[in-house]
């Protein structure tokens, strides 16, 4: 029988390590692996400067490759509140105006904790790296303050609206050991490739009224 995973400080050294020495760039983990659904450890020094460093490059050379627009270590097996984000891809005029989508530049937060800018909530299929072939519809605050620290120490508070919102709540969420599956209309789940087929549309009009959520 499998015994419970114990996350601590000591797990933690041990995944980063792993990774830190290995010859690859590290798999993502799928959903069912322990450390997706637990409270990752605040960053308080478990690693040395220039591990950090090493860890954030590991990260986003993994988040370009899959690729994806955000990457949290919990998605490597890491136990810890740590992610990069970055949205630098090229969309259509019509899909950006429909989910307010601007480009984000690449920048990583440490023990984050983001907080609604208002009652508005947007609605769109989002995927996830650590839920490959999959995507479903999530309603997710319209505008967030996040509080943060960067890469450096240095605490910092931005404003997101649009789907750099949503890009900033989906990784945070990862953090505290949550899925966008938790917040998304079961009905709306849909594969890639159904997606691709029926639902790829700038708004969610279409797959609402054709799923039923």
């Amino acid at each position: 029988m499998s015994e419970p995973l114990t996350i601590d400080d000591a797990y933690l050294r041990a995944s980063v390590t792993a990774i830190l020495t290995a010859d690859e760039l590290p798999a993502i983990v799928q959903a069912g692996h322990p450390v997706l659904r637990a409270r990752a450890l605040p960053f308080t020094g478990q690693l040395t400067a220039p591990e950090l460093a090493r860890l954030i490059e590991i990260m986003t050379a993994t988040m370009h490759a899959a690729p994806g627009v955000g990457l949290a270590a919990p998605q490597l097996g890491i136990p810890l509140q740590l992610a990069v984000l970055e949205d630098m891809f090229e969309v259509s005029p019509e899909n950006a105006a429909a989910r307010d989508r601007e480009p984000l530049e690449h920048f990583t937060i440490i023990n984050p904790h983001y907080e609604p800018l208002g009652p508005e909530l947007a609605s769109h299929y989002e995927g996830c790296l650590s839920m490959s072939g999959w995507q479903a519809v999530v309603d997710r605050p319209a505008a967030v303050a996040l509080r943060y620290d960067d890469e450096h120490g240095t605490a910092r508070t931005r404003r997101f609206t649009g789907w750099q919102a949503r890009i900033v709540q989906h990784e945070t969420d990862h953090l505290f050991g949550t899925l966008y599956i938790d917040k998304a209309h079961t009905r709306s789940l849909a594969s890639n490739a159904q997606y691709s087929k029926y639902w790829a549309n700038p708004d969610i009009a279409a797959a609402k009224a054709g799923l039923q959520f």
